[in-house]
């Protein structure tokens, strides 16, 4: 077995807590039941929805080009995000 944390908000984590032991019982294991039900069928769904991605051979190759519109040079991009982060934590 592994081990997922998550994160959720309290309304929703309240509503599975209820509604899993409401199904699977009060015993030990109703949450993970429940999950391991919600993600199979949330795996499911996503494999027939998702598009088909081409394979890449080279994820720098695939890369390559998608700035070229910008106008900026890398390092001026990269001096731009680092004022961004730095006025975001002002």
């Amino acid at each position: 077995m592994a081990e997922l944390k998550v994160y959720l908000s309290e309304e929703l984590e309240r509503r599975f807590r209820k509604l899993s032991m409401r199904i699977y019982g009060y015993g030990r294991g109703s949450l993970s039941k429940a999950a391991e039900e919600a993600l199979r069928r949330w795996c499911l769904e996503m494999e027939e929805a998702a598009p088909v991605m081409e394979e890449v051979s080279s994820p720098v190759e695939a890369m390559t080009g998608l700035l070229k519109g910008v106008g900026k040079s890398g390092v001026e991009l990269q001096h731009e995000a680092r004022r961004l982060r730095a006025s975001r934590l002002r």
